[in-house]
């Protein structure tokens, strides 16, 4: 019994060995904390920035409702404070910002690009604002952007009324004034007014003092916006509406409205005809005003200090007076007396120069056309500048007689058919009589019908001495095609096509009449 139990506990405390040890049960591990794989807690506010964003997305993909993300935005906006009106897509952000005045503020340069941005990983490895990034006002931000990006881009189809046109323009504004510019500006380069925020503060742009840089934006949001409105004008009844005073009184005059009545203006009559004629005229001055600006600002010559600067007040130079009688300083008195007064030379050199512009009124050219005809009647208002205007399409059009007179100019313009530059240019190359102090203007997408006899005549106006400018497009966009042949070869004879904002157009006549 004795040698019996010693045999057990023998075999219990000797080693297994081989397919023995195999088989025996290994005691368990307990993994380190560090190597267990951390699961980030899902924030709520992120949830619920990607619902509204799900609505977005929704919506302008399919007219349809979709009930569980509706539902869901309306929790969500109602929760975080928001008016549910704003998941209402009948209901204009100039009517929501009017009943709920405090939103006007969050609405300016709300999609503005941030000047000095925080890079993404920065954001994701917790440097730099992680820590301070506010996830509610993120939740907020989406509500607001959600809106007006619907209003905007979600235009529906079917007939458009008077009152949904002035509506949509309205949100365009506010969209505008979201990406920090004034409203109008992307579309046409009118002044602020008009058809944005019209309850509210129509300049209002969110406290920036320039404009930002929106040449990232794929695609360039200015044309965008632009064929959407041209759409809405085609899809509405124009000649009903203007016939009407009460339908036509809630036109907001645009590009693609002038465009849409200069090509209907010979088949309106009576009070229709008087009402179109007021949308365009209110469409120059807003247009004009701020052309005026910028011609004023670059048309500046140098100093002429031959002529003895004017001796009033608002010309004295008190700096280089006080320096200049330094000398006169009296010390024991601490008294300056002051010999002489200096005054700063205010008079500008003005040449003598004449500005012939030459407009292809072809239907693919209405926004160059309307612009460059406002642009030469404010040229035509300088001192000393001779401005003459031509326009042109199969025929050409001498409206010189007119240039003062911007509106009656356009009423005379007849846009669409071909394109034949050389009518044009036989009226245009008998007005230059002196070509070092003639600058011509030529506005064209340069699809012509006959190319080489046209250029070599702009070719001959360039050697004669004359500044040739060809501009394929001014627009507020920028957005035009020009026909390469031409491109190529005014590139080769060192006068490249200008093309975009019609700023340039204006800093290149002021090089030259400056």
């Amino acid at each position: 019994m004795t040698d019996h139990n010693t045999t057990e506990r023998t075999a219990e405390s000797a080693p297994l060995q081989g397919n023995e040890a195999a088989r025996a049960p290994q005691p368990l591990q307990t993994p380190q904390a560090s190597h267990v794989p951390r699961i980030p807690e899902a924030d709520p506010q992120d949830n619920r920035r990607q619902v509204l964003y799900w609505r977005l997305l929704a919506r302008l993909f399919d007219p349809e409702e979709q009930g569980t993300l509706e539902s869901a935005s309306l929790a969500v906006v109602e929760d975080i404070g928001l008016p549910s009106a704003l998941l209402d897509p009948q209901a204009s952000v100039d009517s929501i910002v009017q009943r709920h005045p405090e939103l006007a503020t969050e609405f300016d340069g709300l999609m503005a690009p941030d000047p000095d941005p925080t890079p993404d990983s920065d954001l994701e490895s917790g440097s730099g604002t992680a820590e301070a990034r506010d996830r509610a006002a993120e939740v907020r931000r989406a509500a607001l952007v959600s809106k007006v990006l619907l209003n905007v881009f979600a235009s529906g189809s079917g007939t458009v009324t008077a009152g949904q046109l002035a509506s949509w323009q309205s949100d365009a504004g506010w969209l505008e004034r979201a990406l920090g510019c004034k409203p109008g500006e992307l579309r046409g380069g009118r002044a602020g007014g008009g058809a944005a925020g019209r309850g509210v503060s129509p300049t209002g742009t969110g406290g920036r003092r320039t404009t930002p840089d929106l040449s990232r934006l794929i695609p360039a949001i200015g044309p965008e916006l632009g064929a959407i409105e041209a759409d809405l004008v085609k899809r509405m009844h124009l000649r009903e509406v203007l016939a009407d005073p009460k339908l036509a009184s809630q036109l907001t005059p645009s590009m693609s409205l002038i465009e849409q009545l200069l090509r209907d203006k010979n088949n309106l009559t009576g009070t229709a005809l008087a009402n179109a004629k007021d949308l365009i005229r209110r469409f120059v001055d807003e247009v004009a005003e701020v052309l005026r600006t910028q011609v004023e600002k670059a048309t500046v010559g140098a100093l002429d200090r031959s002529v003895p600067p004017k001796r009033v007040f608002r010309n004295l130079d008190l700096d280089r007076t006080i320096w200049k009688n330094l000398t006169n300083w009296s010390p024991e008195e601490e008294r300056l007396y002051v010999d002489r007064l200096y005054y700063r030379h205010t008079a500008r050199k003005t040449t003598p120069q004449r500005l012939i512009v030459v407009v292809d009124q072809s239907g693919s050219m209405v926004d160059s056309m309307v612009n460059c005809t406002i642009l030469a009647s404010i040229f035509a208002g300088l001192p000393k500048v001779d401005v003459h205007l031509i326009a042109y399409d199969t025929q050409a059009l001498d409206l010189t007689p007119w240039v003062h007179d911007p509106f009656e100019t356009l009423l005379r313009t007849n846009l669409g058919g071909g394109t034949d530059g050389t009518v044009a240019m036989a009226l245009a190359q008998p007005k230059i009589a002196e070509p070092r102090n003639t600058v011509v203007v030529w506005i064209s997408d340069f699809y012509e019908w006959r190319t080489e006899p046209l250029f070599e005549s702009m070719v001959a106006i360039h050697r004669s001495g004359a500044k040739f400018i060809p501009v394929g497009s001014v627009t507020s966009s920028g957005r035009g095609s020009v026909n390469p042949w031409f491109r190529e070869r005014f590139k080769d004879l060192g006068t490249p096509v200008l093309s975009g904002h019609i700023r340039k157009l204006v800093n290149e006549l002021k090089t030259f009449l400056a």
